[in-house]
Formats: structure tokens, sequence, C-alpha cells
């Protein structure tokens, strides 16, 4: 699923996943996700605000790597498209969007919570 960084000004402030992508990939039932960013795993809350009105992941650690990863060279304001791909039950792994003639993503078995 494409996914954007959320920033103000120079500073992330989480990720947004949008309405759609969560009522497709998300359960209600799970109050926390894992993140596979790079060689690093979090473990990152869901707000009951994420199904509702914030359709984004706010997590410290992910905007640190947010930052550190994307923002240091992103001189615009424009929004980074990551891609988040389902990884196994109630995980995902964050990585870069590309955009090369195909874009194939493949998928773990039984990787999408169901809703």
């Amino acid at each position: 699923m494409l996914v954007t960084v959320q920033s103000k000004a120079h500073t992330v402030t989480g990720l947004h996943v949008g309405q759609d992508n969560v009522r497709r990939y998300f359960s209600k039932d799970i109050p926390v996700i894992e993140l596979q960013l790079d060689h690093l795993s979090i473990q990152c809350r869901l707000d009951p605000a994420f199904w509702r009105d914030d359709p984004a992941i706010h997590d410290s650690r992910l905007c640190t790597w947010l930052e550190a990863k994307y923002m240091r060279r992103k001189e615009d304001h424009a929004p980074i498209p990551l891609v988040l791909i389902p990884a196994g039950n109630n995980a995902f792994r964050l990585q870069a969007f590309t955009v090369t003639g195909h874009t194939r993503v493949k998928t773990a078995p039984n990787s999408i919570a169901v809703a």
C-alpha cells in the first residue's frame, strides 16, 4: 500500500496511511502493529483516532527513523511516498517507493489482518 510521510515544517509527525488502507489492511481488534524499518523492528500503538479521523501512525521512534532516512535530503515540502508491505500477522515492512517500469510487491501468506 502506498503511504506518505506526514510532516510540519521540517519535523516528521507520522506516517499517513489513508482511510481506504486502514479499512483494507488493519483490524480494529489489533491495538499494536509491528513495523520493519530496514534492520530495525518496532511495535507501534494504533490510536483510536486511527480508525476514525486520523489514519496515521504516530510513534516517536518511527518519526526519528523517517527524519534520519528521508527528511535530511528533502528540500521541498512535497509528501514523501513510501510503500507499506504486509509481512505477517499485524506486521508491515516500510520501504522507499520506486517507479521502475514494473512495480511488483510480494506479500507474505496470511499477511492481511481481517477487519
